[in-house]
Formats: structure tokens, C-alpha cells, sequence
């Protein structure tokens, strides 16, 4: 079984219905629930997700979205280690070297993200929901 760290934008396409990005995210995280496959989210997506979640909607709407986040994820468990890891990653966004660091941190296998070109320099692989489908399909 792979450990995947999903990023972000994903869990928001899902839980905001987003019509161009919706169908194939939350197909995979499906897919890979069914399979016992372990997702896991950095400890800073849980309060971007709330954030992006509550403008939109609601506090208790965010809320709601966090608790059910949570009953199908792990959280990654980083560190300052991790932290200045971060620091040292050839990538220019320092959320997406901080979701790297927290992928390492966790032995994930795969990083989950609609970005894939941010992660381009990243020591763990980075797949879209559409190319993770494709690659589970196999």
C-alpha cells in the first residue's frame, strides 16, 4: 500500500465542487479509500483548507469539511527538522516545499495536486488526480 500526502487544491476542488477539477479528484481519493491506500495532509493544509472553505461558505461549513477531512486522513507529523528542510528545497513556493518536507517527514510515496509544474524539482513524486488515475489503473 502507497502513502499519498494530498495537497490542498485538491481537497478544495472536492469539498467546494469546483465543475473543472471536481470529477477527477475526488474519483481518485475514492479509488484510493477503497484500496486502503494511506492519504495524509500536511498540518498547514488543514487551516489553508478551512480558510478557503470559509470564505466561500461559512465557518460551519468549514468546520463540518474539516471533521470529515479528518476522519479519512492522517495529519503528517513534521518538525523544525523539517522545517529547514523545507528551507533547502530547490522549489520556489515555500507552501509547496513545506508540503514536500511534510511528504518526506511521512514516507509518502506520492504527493497528490492539481499543480504538478510546482513540483517539478520535488524528491517525491508529484501526480494530477487524472495522471494517478491513469497510473492506478495499470
Amino acid at each position: 500500500m502507497a502513502r499519498w500526502l494530498v495537497d490542498t487544491d485538491v481537497l478544495i476542488d472536492v469539498a467546494l465542487g469546483r465543475e473543472s477539477f471536481v470529477g477527477p479528484s475526488r474519483e481518485v481519493i475514492q479509488l484510493l479509500r477503497e484500496r486502503g491506500e494511506t492519504l495524509l495532509v500536511a498540518w498547514h493544509t488543514i487551516s489553508n483548507f478551512y480558510y478557503n472553505l470559509e470564505r466561500p461558505q461559512d465557518a460551519a461549513f468549514a468546520k463540518d469539511a474539516v471533521a470529515q477531512l479528518l476522519e479519512f486522513t492522517e495529519v503528517a507529523k513534521t518538525g523544525t527538522e523539517d522545517a529547514h528542510y523545507a528551507l533547502t528545497l530547490p522549489i520556489p513556493d515555500f507552501e509547496d516545499a513545506m508540503q514536500v518536507a511534510a511528504a518526506r517527514a511521512c514516507d509518502a510515496q506520492f504527493i497528490l495536486t492539481r499543480n504538478v509544474r510546482d513540483y517539478v524539482d520535488s524528491p517525491v513524486p508529484a501526480l494530477s488526480p487524472t495522471d494517478a488515475l491513469a497510473e492506478l489503473s495499470r
